[in-house]
């Protein structure tokens, strides 16, 4: 485990990772993108491990990409390259250094592994899985296509490279409506996360969906009772959903969209007040680019997520230790519903 002492020890015997005040003024143009959520004594711990990875990873030629529900240190502190699943996927095709961080959960490394085969792709700790990842197998898919012949598959990324291997496409939820829209067959069967398909079921009226029974433990503990609540005592307040939440959240949100939409709608709108229905640091994220806003209400926090730390991302630089391997006979099957989600998310909706 990192935080094994023999592990910090030797941390701490390469890098000067003790809390500075003077480092952490040097490094003001960094904090100023967090300040609003993070504490000037707890960014006096963070900057010398920011300082120690953006030093590191220059030397070992590498990239690092975070998933919009990483924490404002690693968003803004060490990250080149932030956004959903989708940017993340696509943006693991186009890095040219010779290694990639990923922080974010298992399957996002897998993918940029599928996409990436000659490149070392780290993720810092082995442990961060995914609830939806987990609630179906290869297997799984082969039991919804013999009860649906014919129908095309339509996987979340969301998945192992295993079950992407299995499918005839992925989505995300920034594309799965287009991506549902083109398929050719009136039944699409939409694996594993059952309110995504339900939500895109609604959007897509013209095709039938069917769908697996996973859910993200993070949306899935929203109820619309809590937003009509919420709503009750704050009537002004924007109500921002994301789609892998139930269809009676969503129903109850102004907006739902995947994380990259939910930027971009609080962006553009600029609501006095927003709650955000979805994990808990996309609000920080975004909260000090947006001063006029102010994010409020309860949220629900990610384990998964808060496994990646900017001390184990420093170990898995450190190291090398933390590579993702895929075996290149389902590589090459995953690779092909990742394209073709890649491929398709560039072609104009119809």
């Amino acid at each position: 485990m990192l935080d094994h002492n023999a592990h910090r020890a030797e941390l701490r015997e390469h890098y000067a990772l003790t809390p500075s005040t003077e480092l952490a003024e040097a490094m003001h143009e960094t904090y100023a993108s967090m300040s609003r959520v993070v504490t000037p004594p707890d960014w006096a711990i963070h900057a010398p491990y920011v300082a120690a990875i953006n030093k590191l990873k220059k030397e070992r030629n590498a990239v690092i990409l975070a998933h919009n529900y990483m924490t404002p240190e690693i968003y803004h502190g060490i990250a080149d390259f932030v956004g959903d699943s989708l940017q993340l996927a696509i943006k693991a095709t186009e890095v040219e250094a010779d290694v990639i961080v990923q922080c974010g959960v298992h399957f996002m490394a897998e993918t940029s592994k599928i996409m990436n085969p000659s490149k070392t792709v780290l993720i810092p700790d082995m442990g961060a899985g995914c609830s939806l990842a987990e609630s179906i197998t290869a297997e799984g898919i082969a039991e919804m296509r013999a009860q649906y012949p014919g129908a095309p598959v339509v996987t979340y990324v969301n998945t192992t490279a295993e079950v992407k291997a299995a499918s005839d496409i992925c989505c995300t939820s920034s594309n799965a409506a287009q991506i549902v829209a083109a398929m050719e067959s009136d039944t699409v069967i939409m694996t594993p996360d059952k309110y995504l398909a339900q939500n895109i079921a609604k959007e897509v009226p013209q095709k039938r969906i069917v769908w697996w029974d996973g859910a993200c433990i993070v949306h899935e503990q929203y109820t619309a009772k809590d937003l009509r609540d919420f709503r009750e005592w704050n009537p002004d307040t924007r109500i921002i959903a994301h789609p892998e939440c139930p269809p009676d959240v969503v129903a109850e949100a102004d907006f739902s969209g995947s994380t990259s939409g939910i930027i971009d709608y609080v962006s553009s709108e600029l609501p006095e007040k927003a709650m955000l229905v979805t994990e808990c640091s996309m609000a920080s994220n975004i909260a000090d680019s947006l001063p006029q806003v102010d994010f409020v209400g309860p949220c629900n926090m990610c384990p998964y997520m808060k496994m990646i730390t900017l001390e184990k991302v420093l170990w898995s630089l450190h190291s090398m230790e933390g590579a993702v391997e895929v075996d290149e006979s389902v590589a090459a099957k995953a690779r092909i519903a990742v394209q073709r989600m890649i491929d398709l998310s560039r072609k104009p909706a119809a």
